[in-house]
């Protein structure tokens, strides 16, 4: 069995895999079309204009479907592991909610463009990034209350490595932002999709782009490191049989005995 093969471990890899596909296709379809500037532009503009504006929105809502997934089942990991730590169940639930207002963050990202409604998308960004990271906190303290019983400390230092190279990346990317659309290097620069090296702000510009390149990445290596904890989860469906037919009549209810139709590994 391969190590993805092992329990759901196959969840946080295949929502990493696709996320970056999702950002690596639009951008070499934006590339290969001459819609923005090879050198680092922003994520956002390589899914502007069609036609990876059709495959961004597209494979981030797979992405929004398959992290709502992969919060999900860690939710429901950390709640089995400590049904009786009320602080740890409190945080747990409050992850939950988080991680699904990250991901609803993420659907308004792939539907909401940049370049067309700009302060909608704003708001998908903060969602997505901004309340993904205070998700990434909880998790990260989570590991942390649940070392050494359940967690090494490895796995803390990790997730905690994840979250401050993401807070840096939040960071950087909101102070050059800030700076570039100040009004110091002209207006309407949310519209514009090339840039020239000896333009005005094109410093804070690249500097606004690696960061959220770098934010991008550093939000989907976090969930790498669920796999090995997700490798220990297995999941099973029950099927009940009520009845030999589908009439409801009398004569269609079974006894108890019979009632137990599949029980088997997904």
């Amino acid at each position: 069995m391969w190590w993805f093969q092992q329990g759901l471990s196959f969840l946080p890899v295949a929502l990493v895999v696709w996320s970056a596909a999702s950002f690596v296709f639009s951008y070499i379809t934006a590339i290969v079309l001459h819609h923005v500037d090879p050198l680092v532009p922003y994520i956002s503009d390589t899914g502007t204009i069609p036609p990876e504006r059709c495959l961004f929105g597209i494979m981030l809502n797979i992405s929004a479907f398959l992290g709502m997934a992969t919060m999900y089942v860690r939710y429901k990991q950390v709640y089995a592991l400590n049904p009786e730590k009320s602080k740890i169940i409190k945080l747990n639930k409050i992850g939950l909610t988080l991680g699904l207002m990250s991901c609803f963050g993420l659907c308004i990202i792939a539907n909401f463009q940049k370049c067309i409604l700009y302060y909608i998308h704003v708001v998908g960004a903060c969602l997505t990034f901004g309340v993904g990271a205070i998700y990434m906190m909880v998790q990260t303290v989570l590991s942390y209350l649940m070392q050494p019983e359940v967690h090494s400390k490895d796995i803390f230092w990790i997730r905690l490595t994840m979250l401050l190279w993401c807070c840096s990346s939040i960071v950087s990317m909101f102070v050059s932002s800030v700076v570039l659309y100040s009004g110091l290097y002209g207006t309407n620069l949310v519209q514009k999709l090339h840039w020239d090296p000896q333009e005005n702000g094109y410093t804070a510009h690249i500097i606004s782009t690696v960061s959220e390149w770098s934010l991008a990445f550093s939000f989907l290596s976090f969930f790498l490191t669920y796999i090995r904890d997700f490798q220990k989860i297995s999941l099973r469906a029950v099927v009940s049989l009520h009845g030999q037919t589908l009439y409801n009549t009398q004569q269609s209810f079974v006894t108890e005995e019979q009632t137990l139709l599949i029980a088997g590994s997904i």
